[in-house]
Formats: structure tokens, C-alpha cells, sequence
């Protein structure tokens, strides 16, 4: 289970405000943003699957809110942040055009 990389506090999947994948040299990165109601900051996981059997999972945060909402912002753009292969302008903005 996800907590919160500044109190500790367990995530609810309720926290879990937005999600983007891309492919990256052919390895599929996926970040995802929760906010924890407690204090206000976002903590992000990052996974990142190079297919070879072995899931790399980070946590990175405390983000602000502001800074946060910002990349929600940007990831709620797209219809489609689900999607791997999706090259949209939020989708290529987020990952600074380095997708395949």
C-alpha cells in the first residue's frame, strides 16, 4: 500500500487524483499522483516496466499543492493519460517530448 512520503499516512484509493503512462525507449513509465488530505502535499509514484519481468516503483514528494495541481492539471488535458501510445500535446508536454 501507497502512504504519503511526508506523514506516512496510508493512501485511500479515494487520494489517488490522476495517473499517466508513456513509453519511454520502450519501457512503459507510469506516474501517479496522490494527494493526502492530511497534509495538503502530493507524493508521486513513478513505475516504470521494462518488460522483463522486474517493476521498478519510486516515490518522489513531497509536491506542493500548487505544483501539484499544475501537473494534474496538465495530465487532465488528456482523455487518454491511460494510454502509453498516446501522443498528445499534454501527453508530450508531461514527458518533455521523449516518448518513442
Amino acid at each position: 500500500m501507497q502512504q504519503c512520503i511526508q506523514c506516512k499516512r496510508p493512501f485511500e484509493p479515494q487520494d489517488l487524483i490522476a495517473s499517466i503512462s508513456g513509453s519511454i525507449i520502450g519501457d512503459e513509465h507510469t506516474d501517479s499522483y496522490f494527494l493526502c488530505p492530511v497534509c495538503g502535499v502530493y507524493t508521486v509514484v513513478s513505475w516504470w516496466d521494462n518488460f522483463t519481468g522486474v517493476e521498478t516503483v519510486n516515490l518522489s514528494g513531497p509536491l506542493s499543492k500548487q505544483k501539484g495541481d499544475e501537473r494534474v492539471s496538465l495530465i487532465g488535458q488528456c482523455s487518454r493519460s491511460w494510454d502509453k501510445k498516446c501522443r498528445c500535446e499534454a501527453h508530450r508536454a508531461y514527458f518533455n517530448n521523449t516518448l518513442d
